[in-house]
């Protein structure tokens, strides 16, 4: 493939110089721009004005309750891999405002939400692990028989530049998930870094729209060639895996396991993975009046399996004890969301891994049952 009229669905290439212009074209149609920012030293998605606003030159270094930035020995863009944000804050907000009543001299106007003042954002720098939480979202949210008014709507509007993997931190293990490194559907546009420049293939029609304004050229054989050693460098970078063969019976077949004592014996019940987790939905409601008593808000806010009264009904707490709790979050994630929506709930990130204060590795857990049960 050589340089020159690209045809409809070739990769382009875009020059380093020129990512800016990227970002200024989606601006120019409307869009809120979020991307990767360095905020409190670790890389989080918030709103990006220039490109200057992204972590040109920054890298991550992520274990087992580990993170820490440093600098790379180049300026890449995107030469890290994710932090602790996700991208389920923007299409599934921590608070909500589901419905609000209102009284009048008639009664109680009560007036639920639509989604009509839902923001348009384009979110600029998705991972392939991150897009596959995005399609298990959209299972939760919007594929089912009801529709969430709130999500649907922002999900509707919002455009997606995706960014392949050239690295691996040691805790992601989405190539055993099949949700990653390299991400195949799901985008509007996707960048491969390379020295130069981005490779960019083109995802649908909302994709080209953008892309064509900007005039690229194709992307050359060599071009080509380098992203390509580049995507997989990170699959080969990958040392944590997660066999996922007779994962749900394993799980759901062991309720009373030894390793669910020895690892509640060390979880915080802090509820640090589900935050993190870019599909963990746990939400609660609650209803918020102002002063005067003349107006209601109901509140969806995020809640946690991890948190003691979750499974109150009936006048008691369900899982009263830390272990019944992961053993919970672990057998749901991995096992019985298959039996809700046909897929696993785990795509991979490594973000639980990460960011647990005591170290609990779910990929180690499993390993531990598996190895125990024949």
């Amino acid at each position: 493939m050589t340089s020159g009229s690209p045809g409809l669905d070739q990769p382009l290439f875009l020059p380093r110089e020129r990512l800016g212009a990227l970002i200024s074209e989606l601006q120019s149609r409307g869009y809120i721009v979020v991307g990767p920012v360095i905020r409190q030293a670790a890389i989080v998605y918030d709103e990006l004005y220039t490109v200057d606003d992204l972590p040109r030159g920054w890298t991550d270094l992520q274990e087992a309750g580990t993170y820490r930035l440093e600098r790379r020995a180049d300026e890449q863009y995107f030469g890290y891999v994710v932090g602790p944000h996700s991208w389920k804050q923007f299409l599934f907000p921590p608070v909500a405002t589901v419905a609000t009543a209102v009284a009048t001299e008639a009664g109680w106007n009560v007036t639920a939400a639509d989604g009509r003042d839902a923001p348009q954002f384009a979110f600029f720098g998705m991972r392939a692990c991150e897009l596959a939480a995005v399609a298990v979202q959209d299972r939760v949210f919007i594929q089912k028989d009801y529709a969430d008014p709130i999500y649907k709507a922002r999900r509707d509007k919002a455009f997606f530049v995706a960014v392949n993997c050239t690295q691996a931190a040691p805790t992601c293990f989405c190539a055993s998930m099949n949700t990653g490194p390299r991400c195949t559907v799901g985008f509007d546009l996707a960048l491969t870094e390379i020295d130069d420049g981005f490779v960019v293939e083109i995802g649908g029609e909302r994709g080209r729209n953008v892309i064509v304004a900007l005039g690229l050229a194709a992307a050359t054989n060599d071009a080509l060639r380098d992203a390509e050693a580049a995507r997989r460098r990170a699959a080969d970078g990958q040392t944590r895996s997660m066999p996922t063969e007779g994962l749900r019976d394993l799980l759901v077949g062991n309720p009373n396991h030894p390793r669910w004592t020895e690892v509640a014996e060390r979880c915080l019940s802090c509820t640090n993975c589900t935050q993190v987790c870019p599909t963990c939905f746990c939400s609660s409601v609650r209803e918020v009046t102002d002063l005067d008593v003349r107006q209601v808000e109901r509140r969806r806010e995020w809640d946690s399996c991890f948190n003691f009264d979750f499974s109150y009904m009936n006048g008691g707490v369900v899982r009263n004890s830390v272990r019944s709790r992961y053993r919970q979050w672990l057998t749901h994630k991995l096992a019985t969301w298959h039996d809700q929506f046909g897929e696993s709930g785990c795509v991979g990130c490594g973000r639980c891994i990460t960011w647990c204060p005591v170290e609990i590795d779910l990929t180690a857990e499993v390993a531990a049952i598996r190895g125990d049960v024949s």
